[in-house]
């Protein structure tokens, strides 16, 4: 099924504008990040985890309440084996910072807040601040080595300049994500701190964003041998038009479901969700406008390619031996 059949939207002339926009919309994130300070999660900031059982089925939403007003905020509440036992993780608390023992605090907050249960304590562990710490240095040196392998692979399924390209997109991509993050949780709208769950969605959109990418690049590859008198502007914007129901289809599909996960899911989904939903609609928006309009601006600005001439000089190539789809 087609939404868009026979379209001929000038994408690649539109360029200059979108650069702007992602450009106001990347800083602007990274100042509220940078003035409001970065929410991180238990994962990277250091807590407590406890695993309790009820002696009945619990609500989720009623333990989170429970420990929201005793002021363990942002804790993280899942199942833990059967339907009454629960996996918690919370940030040191203000009112028990003094306490040397965490654990007996927050059981004693439970039975307070429930008590008709029996609560038992299967588990307790202390996550540190230095294990907090190195887990955000290797979840950022994940994000860098997924970034630099997908550079390799454009580079050699094309050149270097497209995998540039490709890379400028992915970057983007990343950074709107993030900066939706920072001010949905800073305007109080979600709960969105940073945490594992939240760098298994910026390398997820990273993926997703890159087939899109390289489906447009193969698409202008393959106008090459076919238009090959034709400029490589409106080649470009032939091969963006060509793939764009394509595009439209795949990310309605992903959207559809990250939406009700944002809404639905709960607060343990929402970020992992919430981050992907805006990566993937940026990842589409980026491979139509950033990827290739980035490629035409190195290309005439750093080249001096007369990128109005005729595309075979301009086009990327596959390399040898690298089978196209």
């Amino acid at each position: 099924m087609e939404f868009f059949r026979n379209t001929n939207i000038d994408f690649i002339g539109q360029r200059t504008k979108f650069f702007i926009l992602s450009i106001v919309v990347t800083v602007a994130g990274l100042v509220a990040a940078t003035v409001a300070g970065i929410d991180y999660g238990i994962d990277f900031e250091g807590g407590n985890e406890v695993a309790v059982e009820f002696s009945q089925t619990t609500e989720t939403a009623a333990v989170r309440s429970a420990l929201e007003k005793s002021g363990y905020q942002g804790s993280e509440i899942k199942s833990y084996g059967e339907a009454n036992q629960y996996l918690i993780r919370v940030a040191d608390s203000p009112t028990v910072q003094k306490d040397s023992n965490v654990t007996d605090a927050l059981m004693s907050t439970l039975k307070d807040a429930f008590p008709s249960e029996t609560i038992k304590l299967l588990k307790s562990e202390k996550i540190g601040p230095k294990v907090g710490a190195e887990l955000r240095q290797q979840a950022f040196i994940a994000v860098i080595l997924s970034i630099i392998a997908i550079l390799i692979y454009v580079a050699l399924r094309f050149e270097f300049i497209y995998g540039l390209g490709a890379i400028i997109a992915l970057v983007h991509d990343v950074l709107v994500a993030f900066a939706a993050v920072v001010i949905f949780h800073k305007l109080g709208i979600l709960n969105l701190e940073i945490n594992q769950n939240m760098i298994a969605a910026f390398l997820t959109v990273i993926g997703f964003s890159i087939n899109d990418t390289v489906i447009i690049f193969d698409r202008i590859r393959e106008n090459r041998e076919v238009h090959k008198n034709m400029p490589l502007i409106p080649l470009m914007n032939l091969s963006i038009n060509e793939t764009l129901s394509r595009t439209i289809n795949t990310v309605l599909t992903v959207v559809m479901v990250l939406l009700t996960m944002v809404l639905f899911g709960g607060e343990v989904l929402a970020g992992f969700a919430f981050a992907m939903l805006v990566g993937i609609v940026t990842g589409a928006y980026s491979s139509i406008y950033i990827a290739s309009s980035f490629v035409i601006w190195y290309l005439e600005k750093v080249k001096k390619v007369n990128v109005h001439a005729v595309a075979s000089s301009a086009a990327p190539k596959a390399k040898a031996g690298v089978k196209t789809v």
